[in-house]
C-alpha cells in the first residue's frame, strides 16, 4: 500500500487547514451533497476500530425532518420536567438545517471493552468534524440532555439494550466568518517518557 508523503506541499496545505479547524456557529445553508456526505462518512469508517466491531451508528436530520425532531425533543424536555415548556428544546433541533446523531452499539467483547468502543465512535466523528472543515462546511459537535434522555435515543431508532446516543454533529455553512480561537501550546501537554517517574514526583501531580 502507499502512503502518501506527508512532506509535499499539498498534504502540509492539508494539514494547516486542520489546524484551523473550530467549532462553527451560526450555521445555515447549503449542507454536503450526496457525493460529499457519502465521502465524509468513508472517512469516518477510517477511525480505529479494534477487532472489526464497527461499533458506529450515525443518523443523519435534515430540513424539515429537524422539525420532527424538536417535538421529540420537547416532548421528552416535557417528561423531565413539566413546566418545561419546550421552546428552547425545539430550537436545539432546528438550530442548524442538518444534525448527525452520533450512536454506538456496543458489543459483547472478552478483548475490546466497552470504553474503547465508545472511543472508536468518538474518533470517527471526528473524522467527520474534520472532513466536513476540509470540504468548507461549518459543524459542532453538542451533547446536553438531550443527548441521554432515552426517549430520545429510541425515537431516532436506536431501540437495543447495547445502543447509545453520545451526540449530535450540527452541519452547515457558516453564516459569518468566526475569529479563530486560540489553542494552548501543544507542549504543555507532551512529555516524553524516559522512564518510571518517581513516586516523589507523581504524588505531586
Amino acid at each position: 500500500m502507499n502512503f502518501p508523503d506527508a512532506t509535499t506541499s499539498s498534504n502540509r496545505k492539508l494539514l494547516g487547514s486542520l489546524l484551523n479547524r473550530q467549532s462553527q456557529w451560526p450555521l445555515g445553508l447549503p449542507i454536503p451533497d450526496a457525493d460529499e456526505l457519502s465521502l465524509v462518512f468513508q472517512v469516518a469508517m477510517r477511525a480505529p476500530d479494534h477487532s472489526n466491531l464497527k461499533p458506529w451508528r450515525f443518523i443523519t436530520v435534515r430540513n424539515p425532518a429537524t422539525h420532527e425532531l424538536g417535538e421529540v425533543f420537547a416532548a421528552a424536555a416535557l417528561k423531565r420536567n413539566a413546566q418545561d415548556q419546550g421552546k428552547a428544546s425545539r430550537s436545539q433541533a432546528t438550530a442548524a438545517p442538518m444534525l448527525i446523531a452520533v450512536g454506538v452499539r456496543i458489543s459483547v467483547s472478552d478483548k475490546v471493552p466497552e470504553i474503547e468502543q465508545m472511543l472508536s465512535v468518538g474518533a470517527a466523528a471526528m473524522n467527520i468534524l474534520n472532513a466536513l472543515h476540509i470540504l468548507g462546511y461549518g459543524a459542532y459537535w453538542a451533547s446536553g440532555q438531550n443527548s441521554y434522555d432515552p426517549d430520545v435515543r429510541r425515537a431516532l431508532g436506536l431501540t437495543g439494550d447495547n445502543e447509545r446516543l453520545l451526540g449530535f454533529i450540527y452541519v452547515g455553512t457558516p453564516s459569518k466568518i468566526s475569529r479563530l480561537k486560540a489553542r494552548p501550546s501543544a507542549a504543555e501537554f507532551v512529555t516524553d517518557w524516559l522512564g518510571p517517574v518517581p513516586d516523589s514526583v507523581a504524588s505531586r501531580g
